[in-house]
Protein backbone atom coordinates (compact mmCIF):
# COMPACT_ATOMS: atom_id res chain seq x y z
CA UNK A 1 0.00 0.00 0.00
CA UNK A 2 1.12 3.26 -0.71
CA UNK A 3 -0.48 7.14 0.07
CA UNK A 4 0.12 9.09 -3.01
CA UNK A 5 1.45 12.83 -3.53
CA UNK A 6 0.82 13.11 0.28
CA UNK A 7 -0.41 16.73 1.15
CA UNK A 8 -0.18 18.67 4.40
CA UNK A 9 -3.16 18.34 6.35
CA UNK A 10 -3.88 18.71 10.31
CA UNK A 11 -1.85 16.71 12.63
CA UNK A 12 -4.04 15.75 14.87
CA UNK A 13 -7.75 16.25 13.12
CA UNK A 14 -10.85 15.99 15.19
CA UNK A 15 -12.49 13.88 12.73
CA UNK A 16 -11.34 11.71 9.92
CA UNK A 17 -13.78 10.46 7.62
CA UNK A 18 -13.14 6.93 5.53
CA UNK A 19 -13.90 6.20 2.08
CA UNK A 20 -13.56 2.37 0.90
CA UNK A 21 -13.56 3.03 -3.14
CA UNK A 22 -13.53 0.35 -5.76
CA UNK A 23 -14.12 1.15 -9.43
CA UNK A 24 -16.17 4.21 -8.36
CA UNK A 25 -14.84 6.74 -10.65
CA UNK A 26 -18.96 7.47 -12.04
CA UNK A 27 -19.79 8.67 -8.59
CA UNK A 28 -16.68 10.28 -6.73
CA UNK A 29 -16.54 12.97 -8.97
CA UNK A 30 -20.26 14.01 -7.37
CA UNK A 31 -19.74 12.76 -4.12
CA UNK A 32 -15.82 14.13 -3.04
CA UNK A 33 -17.33 17.70 -3.51
CA UNK A 34 -19.98 16.99 -1.14
CA UNK A 35 -18.22 15.57 1.74
CA UNK A 36 -15.68 18.07 1.51
CA UNK A 37 -17.65 20.92 1.96
CA UNK A 38 -19.90 19.75 4.58
CA UNK A 39 -16.65 18.84 6.40
CA UNK A 40 -14.92 22.40 5.86
CA UNK A 41 -18.36 23.99 7.02
CA UNK A 42 -18.81 22.25 10.25
CA UNK A 43 -15.18 21.01 11.36
CA UNK A 44 -11.61 22.63 9.62
CA UNK A 45 -10.36 20.07 11.64
CA UNK A 46 -10.30 17.48 9.62
CA UNK A 47 -9.32 14.52 6.86
CA UNK A 48 -10.56 12.82 4.29
CA UNK A 49 -9.23 9.55 3.45
CA UNK A 50 -9.91 7.60 0.28
CA UNK A 51 -8.64 4.09 0.13
CA UNK A 52 -8.78 3.04 -3.36
CA UNK A 53 -8.84 -1.29 -3.00
CA UNK A 54 -7.71 -1.91 -6.63
CA UNK A 55 -9.44 -0.29 -8.56
CA UNK A 56 -8.61 -0.79 -12.49
CA UNK A 57 -10.81 2.18 -13.85
CA UNK A 58 -9.78 6.26 -12.91
CA UNK A 59 -10.74 6.49 -8.97
CA UNK A 60 -7.76 6.98 -7.87
CA UNK A 61 -7.03 9.70 -10.60
CA UNK A 62 -10.00 11.36 -9.93
CA UNK A 63 -9.34 11.32 -5.66
CA UNK A 64 -5.66 12.50 -6.62
CA UNK A 65 -6.60 15.48 -9.13
CA UNK A 66 -8.95 16.61 -6.13
CA UNK A 67 -6.38 15.78 -2.91
CA UNK A 68 -4.15 18.25 -5.16
CA UNK A 69 -6.38 21.38 -4.56
CA UNK A 70 -7.70 20.13 -1.04
CA UNK A 71 -4.46 19.18 1.33
CA UNK A 72 -7.18 17.59 3.78
CA UNK A 73 -7.16 15.04 1.36
CA UNK A 74 -5.68 11.99 1.59
CA UNK A 75 -5.73 8.80 -0.45
CA UNK A 76 -4.25 5.20 0.12
CA UNK A 77 -4.26 3.52 -2.76
CA UNK A 78 -2.61 -0.79 -3.38
CA UNK A 79 -3.04 -3.63 -5.60
CA UNK A 80 -4.75 -5.97 -6.21
CA UNK A 81 -8.56 -5.50 -5.48
CA UNK A 82 -8.97 -6.93 -1.57
CA UNK A 83 -12.30 -6.51 -0.50
CA UNK A 84 -13.83 -3.36 1.00
CA UNK A 85 -13.50 -4.19 4.85
CA UNK A 86 -9.85 -4.91 3.69
CA UNK A 87 -10.31 -1.00 2.42
CA UNK A 88 -11.91 -0.17 5.33
CA UNK A 89 -10.02 -1.19 7.76
CA UNK A 90 -6.97 0.03 5.87
CA UNK A 91 -8.38 3.37 6.65
CA UNK A 92 -9.32 3.64 9.53
CA UNK A 93 -6.21 2.24 11.19
CA UNK A 94 -4.40 5.02 9.17
CA UNK A 95 -6.70 7.39 10.52
CA UNK A 96 -5.35 10.57 13.31
CA UNK A 97 -9.15 11.65 14.07
CA UNK A 98 -10.36 11.59 17.59
CA UNK A 99 -13.56 10.62 15.74
CA UNK A 100 -13.65 8.24 12.39
CA UNK A 101 -16.41 7.77 10.83
CA UNK A 102 -16.45 5.60 7.55
CA UNK A 103 -18.70 6.47 4.73
CA UNK A 104 -20.08 4.54 1.12
CA UNK A 105 -18.94 6.47 -1.35
CA UNK A 106 -22.11 6.71 -2.98
CA UNK A 107 -23.10 8.64 0.12
CA UNK A 108 -26.81 6.70 0.51
CA UNK A 109 -26.49 8.16 4.00
CA UNK A 110 -26.14 11.41 3.56
CA UNK A 111 -22.94 13.08 5.52
CA UNK A 112 -25.78 15.47 6.65
CA UNK A 113 -26.41 12.51 8.94
CA UNK A 114 -22.99 12.67 10.75
CA UNK A 115 -24.62 14.91 13.14
CA UNK A 116 -26.86 13.05 14.49
CA UNK A 117 -24.79 10.19 15.26
CA UNK A 118 -21.82 12.69 17.01
CA UNK A 119 -24.67 13.45 18.89
CA UNK A 120 -24.37 10.30 20.40
CA UNK A 121 -21.03 10.10 21.03
CA UNK A 122 -21.37 13.60 22.82
CA UNK A 123 -23.53 11.88 25.09
CA UNK A 124 -20.87 8.95 26.02
CA UNK A 125 -21.80 5.94 23.55
CA UNK A 126 -18.42 4.42 22.49
CA UNK A 127 -19.99 3.67 18.81
CA UNK A 128 -22.84 5.49 16.73
CA UNK A 129 -24.19 3.60 13.62
CA UNK A 130 -26.77 4.43 11.12
CA UNK A 131 -30.11 2.32 11.00
CA UNK A 132 -32.56 2.18 8.47
CA UNK A 133 -34.36 -0.36 10.96
CA UNK A 134 -35.57 1.43 13.56
CA UNK A 135 -38.12 4.05 14.68
CA UNK A 136 -37.29 6.95 12.46
CA UNK A 137 -35.75 5.85 9.88
CA UNK A 138 -37.21 6.96 6.47
CA UNK A 139 -35.79 5.36 3.68
CA UNK A 140 -36.58 8.25 0.37
CA UNK A 141 -35.98 5.75 -2.75
CA UNK A 142 -36.60 2.03 -1.73
CA UNK A 143 -35.09 -1.17 -2.80
CA UNK A 144 -36.82 -3.51 -4.27
CA UNK A 145 -39.75 -5.11 -2.82
CA UNK A 146 -37.47 -9.05 -3.09
CA UNK A 147 -34.12 -7.27 -1.61
CA UNK A 148 -36.18 -5.57 1.41
CA UNK A 149 -37.46 -8.80 2.46
CA UNK A 150 -33.65 -10.45 1.93
CA UNK A 151 -32.18 -7.99 4.08
CA UNK A 152 -34.77 -8.07 6.59
CA UNK A 153 -34.34 -11.81 6.91
CA UNK A 154 -30.41 -11.32 7.18
CA UNK A 155 -30.38 -8.61 9.95
CA UNK A 156 -33.14 -10.54 11.78
CA UNK A 157 -30.54 -14.09 11.95
CA UNK A 158 -27.82 -12.04 12.84
CA UNK A 159 -28.95 -9.81 15.38
CA UNK A 160 -30.50 -13.62 16.73
CA UNK A 161 -26.84 -14.36 16.20
CA UNK A 162 -23.86 -12.01 16.47
CA UNK A 163 -25.13 -8.87 17.21
CA UNK A 164 -28.28 -8.93 19.92
CA UNK A 165 -29.92 -5.56 20.22
CA UNK A 166 -28.70 -4.22 16.44
CA UNK A 167 -31.25 -4.09 13.81
CA UNK A 168 -29.54 -2.78 10.76
CA UNK A 169 -25.28 -4.25 10.38
CA UNK A 170 -25.20 -3.32 7.24
CA UNK A 171 -25.87 0.44 6.71
CA UNK A 172 -22.30 2.06 5.61
CA UNK A 173 -22.00 4.75 8.07
CA UNK A 174 -20.67 4.40 11.48
CA UNK A 175 -18.87 6.67 13.74
CA UNK A 176 -16.09 5.30 16.56
CA UNK A 177 -14.33 6.99 18.99
CA UNK A 178 -10.31 6.58 17.69
CA UNK A 179 -9.49 4.04 20.53
CA UNK A 180 -12.41 1.73 20.03
CA UNK A 181 -11.92 2.03 16.16
CA UNK A 182 -8.44 0.96 16.31
CA UNK A 183 -9.25 -1.88 19.52
CA UNK A 184 -11.56 -3.52 17.06
CA UNK A 185 -10.43 -2.95 13.53
CA UNK A 186 -6.53 -3.95 14.74
CA UNK A 187 -8.53 -7.63 15.54
CA UNK A 188 -10.52 -7.59 12.49
CA UNK A 189 -10.02 -10.27 9.69
CA UNK A 190 -12.75 -10.22 7.44
CA UNK A 191 -12.13 -8.60 4.33
CA UNK A 192 -15.33 -8.66 2.18
CA UNK A 193 -19.05 -7.51 2.60
CA UNK A 194 -19.53 -9.25 6.06
CA UNK A 195 -17.29 -6.90 8.05
CA UNK A 196 -19.89 -4.79 9.48
CA UNK A 197 -20.54 -7.99 11.09
CA UNK A 198 -17.62 -8.94 12.47
CA UNK A 199 -16.24 -5.41 13.37
CA UNK A 200 -19.83 -4.83 15.43
CA UNK A 201 -19.90 -8.57 16.97
CA UNK A 202 -16.00 -7.61 18.21
CA UNK A 203 -17.35 -4.26 19.39
CA UNK A 204 -19.79 -5.72 21.66
CA UNK A 205 -17.49 -8.86 23.46
CA UNK A 206 -15.50 -5.76 24.16
CA UNK A 207 -17.89 -3.78 25.89
CA UNK A 208 -18.00 -1.00 23.90
CA UNK A 209 -21.72 0.88 24.12
CA UNK A 210 -23.14 0.88 20.43
CA UNK A 211 -25.60 3.72 19.85
CA UNK A 212 -28.10 2.88 16.30
CA UNK A 213 -29.33 5.84 15.21
CA UNK A 214 -32.29 6.14 12.54
CA UNK A 215 -31.37 8.07 9.07
CA UNK A 216 -32.76 9.06 6.09
CA UNK A 217 -31.32 6.48 3.40
CA UNK A 218 -31.53 6.41 -0.09
CA UNK A 219 -30.49 3.49 -2.62
CA UNK A 220 -28.24 4.84 -4.85
CA UNK A 221 -28.48 4.00 -8.62
CA UNK A 222 -26.49 1.15 -9.72
CA UNK A 223 -26.35 -0.55 -6.62
CA UNK A 224 -23.51 -2.92 -6.79
CA UNK A 225 -24.34 -6.76 -5.66
CA UNK A 226 -23.55 -7.85 -2.56
CA UNK A 227 -22.64 -11.79 -2.09
CA UNK A 228 -24.62 -13.44 0.27
CA UNK A 229 -21.97 -16.07 1.56
CA UNK A 230 -19.06 -13.84 2.69
CA UNK A 231 -21.70 -12.37 4.66
CA UNK A 232 -23.16 -15.54 6.13
CA UNK A 233 -19.69 -16.92 6.00
CA UNK A 234 -18.66 -13.91 8.86
CA UNK A 235 -21.76 -15.03 10.46
CA UNK A 236 -21.15 -18.36 11.05
CA UNK A 237 -17.72 -17.39 12.63
CA UNK A 238 -19.32 -14.79 15.36
CA UNK A 239 -22.14 -17.44 16.03
CA UNK A 240 -19.53 -20.30 16.57
CA UNK A 241 -17.05 -17.81 19.05
CA UNK A 242 -19.91 -16.70 20.83
CA UNK A 243 -21.04 -20.12 21.73
CA UNK A 244 -17.34 -21.00 22.62
CA UNK A 245 -17.06 -23.96 20.29
CA UNK A 246 -14.36 -22.22 18.09
CA UNK A 247 -12.58 -19.32 20.62
CA UNK A 248 -12.67 -16.00 18.21
CA UNK A 249 -9.29 -14.14 18.16
CA UNK A 250 -9.58 -10.76 20.28
CA UNK A 251 -5.99 -10.27 20.18
CA UNK A 252 -4.48 -7.41 18.73
CA UNK A 253 -2.71 -8.12 15.15
CA UNK A 254 -1.07 -4.92 15.22
CA UNK A 255 0.50 -3.94 18.27
CA UNK A 256 1.15 -0.62 17.99
CA UNK A 257 -2.79 0.80 17.94
CA UNK A 258 -3.58 -0.86 20.55
CA UNK A 259 -1.05 -1.39 23.60
CA UNK A 260 -3.49 -2.81 26.35
CA UNK A 261 -5.50 -5.43 24.46
CA UNK A 262 -8.44 -6.17 25.89
CA UNK A 263 -9.65 -9.88 26.95
CA UNK A 264 -13.13 -11.26 27.12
Amino acid sequence: MREKDPQPFAENPSISVVVPAYNEEERLGDTLPVLYAYLKDHDPQFELIVVDDGSTDRTPSIVQEFAQQHPEVRLLSYQPNRGKGYAVRTGVLQSRGEWVLFSDADLATPIEELANLAAKLQEGYDIAIASRAVQGAKLVVRQPWYREFAGRSFNLMVQLLAVPGIHDTQCGFKLFRQEAAREIFSRCEENGFGFDIEVLHVALRLGYRIAEVPVHWCTAKALKCVCCAMRCACLLRCCVSRVGTIPYSLQCKDPDPCHEPRRI
